[in-house]
């Protein structure tokens, strides 16, 4: 029996307002909060709100066997608080069905992974712990930034704990395999693997609306005829896509919501069900190893990092920013530690990016800029009032050996300092009650 897996990711960054260069030192309030706050709640409007009454929909109509997942970082998270909390609840909403599985990943939505151990792993637990409060699921399924993913980053999130990842069934990797079948790491075999099914996943994503696409166009009935054609021993298809597909990438205009609450029926009468990441990999064994030396991910026809690392100035920019990661761990200071971590959002180099053709007008479209050039600028000039605030607190002369010592010594002492303030508090307690009694006598 085939099953259909589907994956929505949700993120928004923390756009930066106009930062130039007289503002280091002098301002170190990096955010553009009318941007932020028009754009979701647009989007919130267009495609969160009516997609989540969408799935509720379909979940319970089919009494439970309609079946979705669901990512969201943190700091879409953070915004939705704040600007569209009705969002938050349509999804726990969603939660409460046991139709829909939150899935763990950065919280900052970052590149961590690629360079920085440490921060990924305090972000994944960061993130989950965020979902634990707000929807009450303890993820079990590992879905990295933009499906980043390698030996070296399943390795790690083994040492984590997970034994479920999902990401990119890119090509040049699978070869003559298929997506449609679990897998598992090459260098942690006890870690599975769910791989997208690009073609599927772009034709609803992206090629949907395409009046000059040949099979323009798609219909729910057409589509789940081409999935139930495929192999019968290729059980299992992938399809992960942004949330925004519904009512922004593809405007309901187009018909993209009445096609999804088609889908489920069609399926049916075909005898192809709906399941979750973690109920497929439970449910299937693994049928080989997938080797990934080099990192891959679900972005443009590369499916590699060139989207946020492909230049020298993404290179140059994100180098800069986490030689400062050791020291922002090391502080107290709340609002340095969540700079920080907005900082990180990978969609700050995914702007600076000069690819051309037909990825080149993806990344401009997104982009608050006017020019890769303008990002990078604006971002370092950000990042230069940062780190001018982090070596306020430690300097260069200190190396991050001496930090970690003295940290040491003084937490130590605060140990001490309370411990002995509780040995000073109950004999102060107790000579209270002993002249209590004795007065009382």
């Amino acid at each position: 029996m085939k099953t259909i897996c589907f994956y929505f990711q949700i993120h928004q960054p923390f756009r930066l307002k106009r930062y130039r260069f007289f503002n280091i030192g002098r301002d170190h309030y990096y955010y553009d909060d009318f941007s932020n706050e028009d754009i979701l709640q647009q989007i919130a409007g267009r495609s969160y709100i009516p997609a989540n009454r969408m799935l509720l929909d379909l979940i319970n109509q089919y009494k439970g066997r309609f079946k979705v997942a669901i990512s969201i970082s943190g700091v879409a998270l953070d915004q939705l608080e704040i600007y569209a909390p009705e969002v938050i609840d349509g999804l726990r909403e969603l939660s409460k069905t046991g139709g829909v599985e939150f899935l763990s990943e950065t919280y900052g939505h970052s590149l961590s992974s690629l360079i920085d151990p440490v921060e990924f792993r305090l972000q994944v637990k960061q993130h989950t712990e965020k979902i634990k409060l707000l929807f009450g699921q303890e993820p079990t399924v590992l879905r990295n930034t933009e499906l980043i993913y390698s030996d070296d980053i399943s390795d790690l999130a083994y040492k984590m704990g997970y034994r479920k990842m999902i990401t990119e069934g890119a090509k040049h990797i699978l070869g003559w395999k298929s997506p449609n079948y679990v897998y598992q790491s090459a260098t942690s075999t006890g870690l599975k693997l769910l791989l997208k099914n690009s073609r599927f996943s772009d034709d609803i994503a992206f090629r949907f609306s395409n009046y000059n696409w040949s099979e323009y166009p798609l219909t729910a009935d057409k589509f789940i005829a081409w999935i139930a054609a495929t192999p019968p021993e290729e059980q299992i298809i992938n399809l992960f896509m942004n949330y925004e597909t519904f009512g922004n990438m593809q405007p309901s205009h187009t018909g993209i919501f009445e096609f999804m609450k088609a889908l489920p029926r069609f399926a049916f009468e075909k005898n192809i069900e709906f399941a979750t990441p973690s109920e497929i990999l439970d449910n299937h064994a693994s049928v080989g190893p997938i080797s990934v030396p080099n990192p891959i991910s679900w972005a443009d026809e590369e499916r590699d990092l060139s989207a946020w690392l492909g230049n020298k100035l993404q290179q140059s920019a994100f180098e800069t920013l986490y030689k400062y990661g050791e020291r922002v761990r090391l502080c107290e200071d709340r609002k340095l530690k969540q700079d920080w971590l907005y900082l990180q959002t990978s969609d700050h180099f995914y702007y600076m990016s000069t690819k051309h053709f037909s990825d080149g007008s993806i990344h401009s479209q997104f982009s608050p800029y006017q020019s890769p050039y303008d990002a990078f600028n604006n971002y370092m000039n950000v990042l230069s009032d940062f780190i001018g605030r982090v070596k306020a607190q430690y300097p260069d002369t200190v190396d991050n050996e001496e930090l970690n010592s003295l940290l040491t010594i003084i937490h130590n002492q605060e140990k001490i300092i309370k411990k002995l303030e509780a040995e000073l508090k109950s004999v102060t307690d107790a000579n209270t009650a002993k002249l209590v009694k004795k007065s009382e006598e």
